[in-house]
């Protein structure tokens, strides 16, 4: 996370004001290496400045998923890595984020006939493989949906569970989510009418 200040509230294994860029690409170098912190929250007063040196270090990669609401109510989640999660993948070279997002929907979870109803805010996560370091922007979707809530999950997608939940069991989730998608929840689900 990057913040004006310490951002206190959130559970950051790690805090550090920006001071260089040697000392930014340092840091980010043993974080990757460092399992055991989950995350780091980079402060400084000039964010654009700090969010435009951390961007620099790595390579980008798009991505797009889908928050599906069905009409009883509950939100669409998978399992993937011992990790819930919400249906997503890269986005194919040409394709628009949106196409991206409902066609990853429908192939990790073999749902037909949902459409977007809005944008919501991007998540960016950072991982390495073989030797190069990649921030990934996925851009999200809430998307509505009223067909069969199937619950088979797409062992060729890797996906191990598929789950329908209701906003009032979303507590439950919390020790098994990825920090990004306990964001989103937070700012896109608690927030939605019911």
């Amino acid at each position: 996370m990057i913040s004006a200040e310490p951002d206190r509230l959130q559970k950051y294994g790690l805090f550090h004001k920006f001071n260089t860029t040697n000392e930014l690409y340092k840091l980010i170098t043993e974080f990757q290496s460092d399992t055991s912190i989950q995350s780091i929250n980079i402060y400084g007063p000039d964010i654009k400045h700090i969010w435009k040196i951390f961007r620099i270090y790595f390579t980008e990669v798009g991505a797009a998923g889908g928050l599906v609401r069905h009409s009883s109510g509950k939100f669409l989640f998978i399992e993937k890595k011992g990790k819930l999660d919400l249906p997503k993948g890269h986005i194919e070279p040409g394709e628009e984020a949106e196409t991206c997002a409902l066609r990853e929907v429908s192939e990790e979870c073999g749902i037909s006939g949902h459409s977007i109803v809005k944008s919501l805010e991007p998540s960016y996560h950072t991982y390495s493989w073989e030797g190069i370091s990649y921030l990934k922007k996925t851009s999200w979707f809430l998307m509505k949906y009223s067909g069969p809530m199937i619950t088979e999950p797409q062992i060729n997608e890797g996906i191990t569970k598929v789950e329908w939940l209701s906003p009032d069991e979303l507590s439950r989730i919390k020790s098994t989510a990825w920090l990004s998608l306990m964001d989103l929840i937070n700012t896109s689900i608690l927030k939605l009418p019911r």
